[in-house]
């Protein structure tokens, strides 16, 4: 599988297609971030959360069989391990470190998905691990090798064009190219770091208005302006923002009606 979104030519009659994905399960005991179970009735792919930036092993093992349930794709989302920062503070951990905390996150959530009678069918870090496999390459071969050590080639979600990308490549793992709606880009095509200013777009006609241009034209305007090229087959909708499951049904709707075919990479 290509970076490239499959299906995406409409001057040859194909219709776009686009998957949806929403990071899930992020609570831990009591707690509980994300509207899960009605999420999983929008998204096409479920990014849980195993452990180590939040959930726990409850958590964990409703949101799959909610997702299995609801024939939603399964991906294990990885994280430093920062259960206090929500995986979101910058960490430097030894690449066999690393490496075996990620085979590790993978594998106790494969355990419930088999349970609920489904598979892990990608994997996707989350927060300051994500931020950080898209320039370091030493951190993106860590990320890269714990997913080797699982087995069966699981595909890669990520931002196209990433360190993350290029050793999921050389080690001949699908990469799957993702964008953000609700998030600000640069002129170069990454993220605006969270920390600054206008980083999280909060209108929500914003966020349709840029979930249609990635899906249908491949595009979307960065934060000088400038048109950059967006080559994504997942789009991610949040869910730990307000009204985030309202938000998602509205996208999904608006991308049905606009012609594009919502369905999941795998």
């Amino acid at each position: 599988m290509s970076e490239r979104s499959e299906g995406v030519d409409e001057s040859m009659g194909v219709p776009p297609v686009i998957d949806l994905n929403a990071d899930l399960g992020e609570g831990f005991g009591r707690w509980q971030l994300t509207d899960d179970d009605a999420l999983l009735s929008v998204v096409t792919s479920a990014n849980v959360a195993c452990g180590f930036h939040a959930g726990d092993p409850a958590t964990m093992r409703r949101v799959c069989e909610l997702a299995a349930e609801r024939g939603v794709v399964i991906g294990a989302q990885v994280s430093y391990r920062d259960l206090a920062g929500f995986g979101r503070r910058a960490m430097d951990v030894p690449p066999d470190e690393l490496a075996a905390e990620i085979t590790y996150q993978i594998g106790a959530l494969e355990v419930f998905a088999r349970a609920a009678g489904a598979r892990v069918g990608y994997v996707k870090p989350h927060g300051a691990l994500y931020n950080r496999c898209v320039y370091d390459e030493e951190q993106a071969r860590a990320v890269v090798d714990g997913i080797r050590a699982v087995g069966g080639g699981l595909p890669v979600l990520g931002l196209p064009g990433s360190r993350l990308h290029e050793a999921a490549a050389r080690a001949q793992l699908p990469v799957v190219g993702e964008a953000f709606a609700d998030r600000a880009y640069t002129p170069e095509g990454t993220l605006v770091p969270r920390r600054e200013a206008g980083a999280v777009v909060h209108d929500p006609d914003e966020v349709v208005k840029r979930a249609l241009g990635m899906a249908r034209d491949q595009a979307v305007t960065a934060r000088d302006g400038r048109r950059v090229a967006v080559t994504a087959r997942s789009l991610c909708l949040h869910g730990d923002t307000p009204g985030a499951a309202d938000l998602a049904r509205r996208v999904r709707s608006e991308l049905t009606t606009a012609g594009v075919h919502v369905r999941s990479f795998v």
